[in-house]
Order: structure tokens, then sequence, then C-alpha cells
């Protein structure tokens, strides 16, 4: 089969232009229709025969059998080394954070040898942070300037990791911050989301938009044009995996839905539903997860640290991370031995679980040395003695 690169293997042509004439037409924001059938992902090569009947029936497949991936949590806040919620914990003033990004130059980001070590270690996915809770983006984007292209990186990372994933057979899952944003004018703010949504400024931060000003409907088309670019400029992707859970839930309860509601929707304006149908016909094979599930109608459940008993059989993918207490490098917390990361494996095959283990980049966006070399000794366990069985986790 000849090989699709992140150039050749694009949506089509009407379901692009559908989907990017809908992104600032709210009305008509899910109508784009999919079309002719798309080329097989590289990574569901084992699964051709299902794909060609069922795209996500052979994803699900595909993702119940993967059991392991490799998360990477990149960005601006990379560059102090003190945690991912950087912004929000330290109440650094929007203009004043967004400086960072004139230092960003991601010169030892290498997609190469990223997806090698996932290989080494035996995994059969990559999970990237394209835009975290401070809004920078680490692909090509028209919706903000916010972003690695326009930093002095001048890169793309999100299409370099792409390529290097299709033309190793690894599926890519891209982490998108869906209900939290600390930058856009418009995203959820804390006097009715609480104060999780934002960071607690004091005096209050001048450029976000508030009372009657506030309209949350902007900061969701604004999500919409984003996942819709990069699910029509990056090839075949595996999974949108998106984040803050806590925002959607606050304004009416604290209880996810393990299962499909009659009425879906906790805080119906975020639109979530509608969402997700338009991921699945921008690319019919792409799983959605919202952490441990927002509506219920969510492909996987995908819980922090330990697994969470849910109804029904849908497959659950275990997130944890290679330094204690931070995603995000942090040049102060500890790194978690060999031993400590193959219990979190072993836990998570016990559940029948995945395990999506993170690290994160040092501030130049290489790996750190001591996470490198925990991936590898991993890898050469399953290779001598394969994955840990559930009488061994116990």
């Amino acid at each position: 089969m000849k090989t699709c690169t992140r150039r050749t293997f694009l949506i089509s042509s009407a379901t692009a232009a559908a989907a990017a004439s809908a992104i600032h037409l709210p009305a008509g924001l899910f109508s784009a229709q999919v079309g002719p059938a798309l080329p097989l992902p590289s990574y569901l090569k084992g699964y051709k025969r299902l794909y060609r009947g069922d795209p996500r029936g052979a994803a699900r497949q595909w993702f119940r059998d993967a059991r392991f991936g490799l998360f990477l949590h990149y960005g601006l806040y990379s560059l102090e080394s003190r945690h991912e919620w950087l912004q929000f914990r330290e109440k650094i003033p929007v203009a004043q954070y967004a400086r960072l990004k004139d230092r960003f130059t991601a010169e030892k980001f290498d997609a190469g040898a990223i997806t090698d070590l996932a290989l080494a270690a035996r995994m059969r996915y990559v999970n990237i942070t394209t835009r975290h809770h401070d809004s920078f983006c680490l692909f090509a984007t028209k919706q903000t300037d916010f972003n690695s292209v326009n930093s002095p990186a001048r890169r793309d990372l999100i299409g370099e990791l792409a390529e290097a994933c299709q033309k190793k057979g690894l599926g890519l899952c891209l982490y998108y911050s869906h209900g939290r944003d600390w930058r856009h004018p418009h995203a959820p703010n804390n006097d009715r989301w609480g104060g999780s949504a934002r960071p607690g400024y004091a005096p209050p931060e001048p450029s976000y938009a508030t009372g009657a000003e506030h309209d949350l409907r902007k900061y969701v088309d604004f999500m919409t044009a984003q996942i819709t670019e990069l699910l029509t400029n990056y090839g075949p992707i595996a999974a949108i995996w998106l984040d803050g859970i806590g925002t959607p839930l606050s304004d009416k309860t604290k209880t996810p839905c393990p299962q499909p509601p009659r009425q879906p929707g906790n805080a119906p304006e975020f639109r979530c539903q509608e969402l997700y149908d338009l991921i699945h016909r921008l690319q019919p094979q792409v799983l959605v997860s919202y952490k441990q599930g927002l509506l219920g109608s969510e492909d996987f459940f995908a819980p922090e640290h330990k697994a969470v008993a849910f109804g029904g059989d849908k497959p659950m993918e275990i997130c944890s991370t290679l330094q204690e207490g931070s995603w995000g490098y942090h040049e102060q917390k500890r790194h978690v031995t060999t031993d400590e990361a193959w219990a979190k494996l072993a836990a998570a095959r016990a559940a029948r679980a995945n395990l999506l283990l993170n690290t994160g980049p040092l501030p130049d966006g290489s790996i750190p040395p001591q996470h490198a070399r925990v991936l590898r000794a991993i890898g050469e366990r399953i290779r001598r003695s394969g994955f840990p069985s559930d009488t061994k986790a116990l």
C-alpha cells in the first residue's frame, strides 16, 4: 500500500470546505458531511478488513489491543520547569505570560527520536498537548497567533509528529484543552464556572470579557475551528483527547456520566455531543475521550492514575506520569523509577486498561534522560517476558 503522509492524506475537499465554511456560522456549524472512504491509516494496518466496514469499530479494537502509549506535555510552561499549571498557580497576568512565547525555540524537539523511543518502549501510540490550558498551540492555526509557528521556533510540532507517527505505524492522539482556557477572552470565567476556571487575578484580568459582554459561544466556535484544523491538516488521527472536564461539569453536577443520559449534555452550551459528531464525520475512525466521561457517549474513558469503575464495556486508558506531581517538566519533582513505572503498567493491565505514560520534555523539547532510560528499560522487559499479566499485577 502506498504510504500516506500528512500532505497526501487529506479529508475530501467537500468535507473540508463544508467544515471551514461552517466555522464562523454557528447555526450550521456541524453540517459537514463525510466524503469518499479514507485511506487506511498506517496504525490500523492489521485491521484492514474491519476498517472497511466499520472504521470506528476497527479503531476501538486497535485501542484495546494497543495497551501502552506515550503522553507528552510540552508548551510555554516547560520553559520555566515548574509545572504545567504555572500561569494559574502563580497568577501570572496574561500579557506577562505571553512573553514566554518569545523564548520558545523547541530546538531539540525531535519527532523522529520521540517516535523511536515510543517504539523502543513497545508503545503503540503517542498523545501530545496540541494546546494546554494556557492556550498556546503547538500547531499551525488560523484562529490565533499564539502558536509555535509564530514563535522563534517557527515550527509546526504537531505536523512533524504526525508525519513521524504515520511513517512508523504509530497512532497519533491529540490532547486538546476544552473546558479550561486562561487566555481566550470568552472562555469560561470564575463568575459562573467556579474558581478553577481562570486564575484568581486581583485586580481582575483586563483582557477577559465579563458580565453581559462574555459570550461562551465565541469560545466554543474557536475550539471547533481548531479541532477542525487538527482533523483536516494532519492526516489520520487516532483520538481527540479532551481535557478540562471540571469546568463543564461544575455548572450542574460534579458527577460524570458513565452512561449516555437521555438528554445528553452537562452545561449544554458547550455543545459537546455536536462536537463529537463533527469529529466522527471529519474522520470516522477517530476515537473521542473526555477524561472519565462527560456525556457517556465518549469512545473510551481516561481517568488519571488509577482505574475507575464504569458501566458498560467501553475501553479504558489510565494516564499517569513519570514525574511525581507534575505532567509538564518540573526541575524539583522526583522522577519515577523503572520498577514504579512497571507497577503502573501492571496495574493498568490488571484493570484491563491501557497505560498512557507521560513525560514532560525539557525546555528545549528533548526528552529528560531519566525518562528515556525508564522507557527503554520497560521496553526491554516487555521484549523479554511480555506485558505484565493480571496474575503478576495482583
